[in-house]
């Protein structure tokens, strides 16, 4: 006998539960801005950059003016030598951490257009356009990543992120994960939990 609407109504309300559940438990940190830091990395992979601990009132004013400076110490530098790379990225790092969204995508652009691939480079400017409130970019950029090293686990991650937060495409979301398994079965969520224990949850409520 098949379900009643209502059954079929109060399964996908189950299902919608679930999903916020899981997205709620192991992306506060992403939704409030910052990387995974604690997202666990294939031991050959780059070191995803973290951002500081809070600070008081006083340190961060003192905190707030270094950065200034140093971005205007890139700045001019930049001015001077345009083909800097590194300093691109430097740039485009404080400009992440500063939260001004534009100018890191920005920055990250140059430095990519003088050397492109980098994934670490363009796994942030896929958070800096997931903050910027263009989650289609932001996908792009992962897939840029992922592309440019298949076994760039971060990028795996934050795409099933925002497509199933920010795009509400949860076939889509488990698949970004399920890749992520297959590079590292072992591969933790911020949470603790394996994503492959997340990625058969959703699955068998789908």
């Amino acid at each position: 006998m098949g379900k009643t609407k209502e059954n079929q109504v109060a399964d996908m309300v189950q299902k919608q539960t679930l999903y916020i559940a899981i997205l709620v438990s192991i992306t506060f940190g992403f939704m409030a801005g910052a990387m995974y830091t604690s997202f666990k990395l294939a031991d050959d992979a780059p070191v995803v950059r973290q951002q500081a601990a809070p600070q008081d009132d006083a340190n961060s004013q003192k905190m707030s003016a270094e950065t200034g400076a140093s971005i205007l110490k890139l700045e001019q530098l930049l001015k001077e030598n345009p083909d800097n790379v590194d300093a691109w990225i430097q740039l485009g790092n404080m400009f992440y951490d500063t939260n001004r969204f534009g100018d890191a995508i920005e920055a990250y652009q140059k430095s990519l257009a003088l050397k492109s691939g980098n994934p670490g480079v363009l796994t942030d400017m896929g958070v800096m356009y997931r903050r910027n409130k263009n989650p289609q970019k932001a996908i792009e950029s992962f897939d840029l990543a992922i592309a440019a090293n298949s076994a760039f686990e971060t990028a795996h991650f934050n795409k099933g992120v925002v497509l199933m937060h920010d795009m509400e495409d949860m076939a889509g979301g488990i698949q970004a994960w399920a890749a992520l398994v297959e590079v590292n079965p072992m591969a933790k969520a911020p949470n603790g939990e394996l994503v492959s224990s997340l990625v058969e949850k959703m699955k068998q409520h789908k």
